[in-house]
């Protein structure tokens, strides 16, 4: 039982690309983030190259994976016990060693790590993965109508998109080239309320029979009228026109108000996830 750690996409989806879509509900954003490297590069999500790893068990099959885009922290899918524990103890040498400075994983496995890592940590963000079951409609009905963006819309897009990183402390802005990528399978719709754009939510593309709905972003000033439940709505709509089997999305369960909104919708809780970061 072992883990193998690489900077070659290839050899990580060679090794781990059936493991980590046998299961691509719980390992939803392992699946968007390795299809976003494939698709613009290793340089997708910063200036470092991406560090994979998979885990081999007893039987020398492969059963669960990570990887690592720097400024992001090490994200773990979903992994047996044990290859939580194997983790643990290679923090402090090969190629994990120095590397790390934040963990994304589900709640159990993140304390393990915390508790093994050697060195103070703070969690920054507590997330609940939630999938849509029947899906219904906002109650009562927000005023305004949903519309795909296009591509006069990037500046808006990219302006609303980097003010929600900011809000969620998401430590890497959109390129135009990730907006636009968004845009060219209608993968981000606006809220118009009289013809003016009030609200925005996007939706990954299907991988593995599964999407996943976010950003969900409303400005300040046009909260709490419903737009973001509208926009929620339509993009999980479109999630299932464009083929997903599964919609997914993920909440700040420090945000109360949205987690209400999504179960509305007809999100239902999956596990919890936890995002650590060394003091």
């Amino acid at each position: 039982m072992t883990w193998t750690f690489s900077t070659d996409l290839a050899a990580y989806l060679a090794a781990a690309r059936p493991a980590v879509a046998a299961q691509p509900v719980v390992n939803t954003t392992l699946l968007t983030v390795t299809d976003a490297l494939e698709r613009r590069g290793p340089r997708a999500f910063g200036d470092t190259d991406p560090l994979f790893g998979w885990w081999t068990g007893a039987d020398g099959t492969v059963d669960g994976a990570l990887l690592h885009t720097p400024p992001f922290p090490l994200l773990l899918g979903a992994v047996p016990p044990e290859a939580v524990r194997a983790l643990a103890g290679a923090l402090g040498s090969g190629p994990l060693r120095g590397r790390v400075g934040g963990f994304n994983a589900r709640r159990a496995d993140a304390q393990a790590l915390a508790a093994a890592w050697g060195a103070p940590a703070r969690v920054v963000e507590e997330l609940r993965l939630y999938r849509l079951g029947t899906l219904a409609a906002p109650d009562p009905a927000p005023e305004g109508r949903a519309r795909a963006a296009a591509e006069p819309d990037l500046p808006l897009l990219l302006e609303w998109i980097e003010a929600f990183d900011r809000e969620c402390g998401i430590p890497a802005s959109p390129s135009e080239a990730q907006v636009r990528d968004r845009i060219s399978y209608g993968g981000l719709l606006l809220w118009e309320l009289d013809g003016r754009p009030v609200s925005l939510a996007g939706f990954s593309r299907p991988i593995g029979g599964a999407s996943r709905v976010g950003p969900v972003y409303t400005p300040p000033a046009d909260r709490g009228r419903g737009h973001a439940a509208g926009v929620t709505h339509a993009a999980s709509r479109a999630a299932y026109a464009a083929g997903a089997a599964e919609v997914l999305l993920f909440t700040d369960l420090a945000n109360p108000t949205s987690n209400g909104v999504y179960q509305r919708l007809g999100y239902a809780p999956v596990e919890d996830r936890v995002v650590l970061e060394a003091l």
